[in-house]
């Protein structure tokens, strides 16, 4: 099973990072724009596992969840991964938040109790939006990095539980199933 530890977004949110993505959209219609149903923040990647340890993951999201009360998130502008002149994602970013870094760390150290290894970069919130298919040619990642400064995104979005979910690949994107999701605070 290929799995993924996730936030969702309220519908209300999606719709305002769809709304905030559109000029960049028009600009480059042949980027692989992730369709607003499977906008998330990715907590933790977990990648292909065996049976045995997405069942101990279940548990350990439950724990990692209990231990954690809910809190708001603030996602907010438009940006590029490394940048738009390279751009390979494009993302919404998310304000820092201690909360969140700490939800993140304990989702690091569940996942390492549970045989992963714990990933050797920082963790960079972000919503991705789309993604790049072939290199972008330079004065159009001047445009879209100028679109991207244009654009006023500032949505909180709650989050009250972590889901786990198995991504499987297909010729037109991923598809999410989910595995479990566990409420922050609770059961």
């Amino acid at each position: 099973m290929r799995l993924f530890l996730a936030l969702d977004l309220d519908d209300d949110v999606r719709a305002a990072v769809d709304h905030a993505r559109e000029p960049l959209r028009a600009l480059e219609p042949s980027l692989a724009w992730v369709p607003s149903e499977r906008l998330h923040l990715t907590l933790r990647f977990f990648g292909d596992v065996e049976p045995p340890v997405a069942d101990a993951l279940v548990v350990a999201v439950g724990d990692v969840a209990r231990q954690h009360r809910p809190f708001g998130m603030v996602i907010e502008g438009l940006g590029a991964f490394p940048n738009f002149r390279r751009a390979r994602v494009v993302w919404c970013g998310v304000e820092h938040d201690p909360r969140l870094e700490l939800l993140h760390h304990d989702v690091e150290l569940a996942g390492e109790r549970c045989g992963m290894e714990v990933e050797g970069r920082p963790f960079r919130p972000h919503v991705t939006v789309g993604r790049v298919r072939a290199p972008i040619e330079e004065a159009r990642g001047r445009a879209l990095r100028r679109a991207a400064r244009g654009v006023k995104l500032h949505q909180t979005q709650a989050v009250a539980r972590i889901t786990l979910y198995e991504s499987t690949l297909a010729p037109d994107g991923a598809r999410y199933r989910r595995v479990h999701a566990a409420s922050l605070g609770g059961d």
